[in-house]
């Protein structure tokens, strides 16, 4: 199986999660065997910066993913991940690796469109208003992604044994 991740850097599993799966400068696509990484291979976003309707979904499966881990889509590329028979996966947030491990683990599953942003993580707006077009609308995202990221560590940090 092949997994592509949308990443905001070239580190691979060490890459941040983009929060929008068309926006993101960089895939890292893995080759999962028997639940093992069996190879990673980070290509770059053809179309970052800008992109029409179902150019990103195209290019992934060109790829040959057959999953698309990101913090979260619009409701019209995940009817074109559907066509391109690739399961759509949003509200990934963290590294890669993380994202992919609960992925993996069952603690990652099924999609929800922009505009229902609680429910798959990244809180973008349906519509991708004007703010979401420009850099600063993409990093405020970005930190948003982050900050729900920290949250989860310091909640997880909380429940380990003080030493």
């Amino acid at each position: 199986m092949r997994i592509a991740v949308s990443a905001d850097d070239a580190r691979g599993l060490d890459a941040a999660v983009s929060p929008h799966f068309g926006r993101c400068p960089y895939y890292v696509l893995v080759d999962v065997d028997e639940g093992q990484i069996s190879s990673t291979r980070v290509v770059a976003n053809p179309f970052y910066g800008q992109h029409r309707p179902g150019q990103v979904p195209a290019f992934i499966q060109s790829q040959g993913a057959n999953v698309m881990l990101t913090g979260g889509m619009g409701a019209r590329a995940m009817s074109f991940f559907e066509q391109c028979g690739i399961e759509a996966v949003t509200g990934a947030t963290g590294s890669v690796r993380h994202a992919l491990q609960a992925y993996l683990d069952g603690r990652l599953q099924g999609s929800a469109p922009c505009g229902d942003g609680v429910a798959h993580g990244h809180g973008c707006r349906e519509a991708h208003g004007p703010d979401e077009q420009d850099e600063l609308g993409r990093l405020r995202e970005e930190a948003e992604s982050l900050q729900r990221g920290l949250d989860e560590v310091m909640r997880r940090l909380g429940g380990l044994p003080h030493q």
